[in-house]
């Protein structure tokens, strides 16, 4: 991203909204800012500044002065059991302010509550805040690029039939701003992108290598624009033969062997593998080979006892490696190299087995592509699990990148909300500096 080396610099420290590797260092040496030799000015300026990096970058600062409130949103929990065991008559007991109870039976005291922490709740209702907080993007400008490009929806409208009353597909505005009970939804492609690991150097080419015989594809030849000529002598050419449903069901096979196989060689699906491990899924990959040239074997010729549906060979195929375990190893070994060179798809270990089934299942469900802007299979971005959780004022269901905005964010005993990396006293020096220009 163009400028991200200055806004993830590790010199000047300022923390900011996105998954960047650089910004999770700085995360872990933020300090709370120093007040003993600067003036309360100084200070709350300084608080202002910070915090003001983190909540609304892309905001400006006369907006956010629109949007900003003197009163913070908080809920005080009550005791459910203490409220219908009494109604509250013992405290006219006693001397003016009720009866003490007993030292050993006074209830726990409740936490503070951090009302500064909820400064910046406002922002939360932002519509590019809130993809970010769903986990739908790596960042607020991210967020913001996926709402102006049209892939966001809110309540299944775009933002300017929202505003505008007018006729639109997606939603366009990133600062509008959510009500309870708002349901937006992100395009499952995007998001995929946002989260997933990007692509290395192979990964890229072979995405080049796939687009290129794409776009071949689609060129048609120039023979093929000029409309046949025929006459009345001549008879139709015949046409050729479609392929037989076996070879195509063959090819499919192979297809999803070769998938399979893939995936298993591909070196991000198993990281600091053992080299035990290494020669046997090279021993594993030999055995697909053989599996594939003796197909005759394993799967019948007659098309008829595979079903159309993908879903339904691989259960058939599945089924068919359900095996037994091999004979045990000869002695000898000449006849130990001579089984090992004779090992058919039929001697298949259970452990080999398994691992086949598992790599078909996830080709099924995760599949390897390399038209995809992502790399495939889809895995997390590195650095993420810092930063994944949900607050608790969304309701998100990652399979159909889709979320409700509950409630506005609330501050309770011990908890604010709002997701902020600063203190209490950072966010109440940066209220007070609002509180001045109000």
């Amino acid at each position: 991203m163009r400028g991200s080396r200055g806004r993830y610099s590790l010199k000047r420290l300022r923390l900011r909204q996105s998954w960047h590797k650089f910004n999770l260092y700085n995360l872990s040496r933020a300090e709370p800012p120093v007040v003993t030799t600067r003036t309360f000015f100084q200070q709350k300026w300084t608080a202002k500044s910070t915090a003001r990096a983190y909540h609304g970058e892309t905001v400006r600062e006369k907006q956010w002065q629109r949007m900003f409130r003197r009163t913070l949103r908080a809920v005080v929990p009550m005791d459910h059991n203490q409220l219908a065991r009494s109604d509250g008559y013992e405290q006219a007991q006693g001397r003016g302010s009720g009866l003490e109870p007993h030292p050993d039976r006074k209830p726990p005291p409740f936490p503070k509550t951090p009302y500064m922490n909820m400064t910046f709740a406002p922002l939360e209702r932002r519509l590019d805040t809130a993809i970010f907080r769903a986990m739908f993007a790596s960042s607020t400008r991210q967020a913001r690029q996926f709402v102006l490009h049209g892939d966001v929806k809110v309540n299944g409208k775009m933002v300017l039939e929202l505003l505008q009353n007018q006729a639109a597909d997606s939603m366009k505005y990133p600062g509008y701003q959510l009500n309870p009970g708002d349901m937006f939804q992100v395009e499952p492609e995007r998001v995929l992108f946002a989260t997933g690991a990007p692509k290395d150097a192979r990964e890229r080419r072979a995405g080049r290598v796939a687009r290129r015989k794409a776009q071949s594809s689609k060129d048609p030849d120039e023979s093929s624009s000029d409309p046949p000529t025929t006459t009345a002598n001549d008879q139709p050419s015949p046409q050729p033969e479609a392929p037989s449903e076996e070879v195509s069901t063959k090819e499919t096979l192979k297809s999803l062997l070769s998938q399979a196989r893939t995936f298993l060689a591909a070196p991000s699906s198993s990281p600091a593998i053992s080299a035990k491990r290494k020669q046997d899924l090279r021993a594993f990959q030999r055995t697909l080979k053989r599996a594939l040239s003796r197909s005759n074997d394993i799967f019948p010729q007659k098309a008829t006892n595979l079903t159309d549906s993908i879903d339904a060979q691989l259960q058939e195929l599945t089924q068919k490696l359900n095996l037994n375990p091999p004979p045990p190893p000869p002695e000898n070994e000449k006849e130990r190299a001579a089984a090992a060179r004779d090992l058919g798809p039929e001697t298949l270990t259970l452990e080999n087995s398994s691992l086949l089934r598992q790599a078909l299942a996830e080709a099924r469900e995760n599949p390897i592509d390399a038209t995809k802007t992502y790399a495939t299979p889809w895995r997390p971005r590195p650095y993420m699990s810092a930063f994944a959780f949900i607050p608790r004022f969304l309701e998100v269901h990652h399979r159909v990148c889709s979320a409700v905005y509950l409630r506005h964010p609330v501050a309770r005993p011990g908890l604010a909300e709002v997701p902020t990396p600063f203190g209490n006293d950072t966010n109440a020096l940066a209220h007070n500096w609002y509180l001045r220009r109000r």
